[in-house]
This record gives structure tokens, sequence and C-alpha cells, in this order.
């Protein structure tokens, strides 16, 4: 993953100063502004969206698998409808068709 840029340290540093200032404990303040800096990067495109990127652990159980990584299987696999489906409906129709 790409190293934050001074920029974004400065914006980390500002917003962890500005959380403990309003009375938010370092460790919290800490993690208020990493996420923060993170989400920033995230919708400039600097880092990728983590969440719904994949489809999961080939190992892991279908229902051991989030809803994204299950709808991004069923686009691969050209379930029709993924997106609207439910997660027992995604397992159900990923379970219906097998293979590629």
């Amino acid at each position: 993953m790409p190293s934050w840029t001074k920029k974004d340290e400065r914006q980390y540093e500002h917003i962890r100063d500005s959380q403990v200032e309003r009375g938010t404990g370092e460790e919290r303040a800490e993690e208020i502004a990493a996420r923060t800096v993170n989400k920033r990067r995230r919708t400039e495109g600097q880092t990728p969206n983590e969440k719904t990127q994949g489809t999961g652990n080939p190992r892991r159980r279908y229902e051991d698998r989030s809803v994204d990584e299950l709808r991004n299987l069923a686009t691969q696999r050209k379930v029709a409808g993924a997106s609207g489906m439910s997660k027992a409906k995604l397992i159900e129709a990923l379970r219906g068709k097998r293979g590629g």
C-alpha cells in the first residue's frame, strides 16, 4: 500500500490534536485521525477500497464471507440480479451455478 504523503501526515496530526483538545483519549484520537485520513485517501483513489474488492478466501464457506465478497463472486460467475439479492439468496444462487 502506498505510504502517506506529507499532506496526509499533517491532516492526521491536526485531527488527532483537535480530538485530544476536545477531551478524547489519545488512543481513540489516533484511531479517529487515521480512519479520517484513510477514508479521504480511498475516496480520492489513492488507495483501494478493500471492502468491495475480491471474492474472499476460496477455502471459506459462503456463509463465512461478506455480502460484498459474495456479490463479487456472483458477478464473476455472471449470476443475474446479484446486486439486489440478500446474502441467503446469493448463497443459493452461487451453489446452483458452480464453476466459471
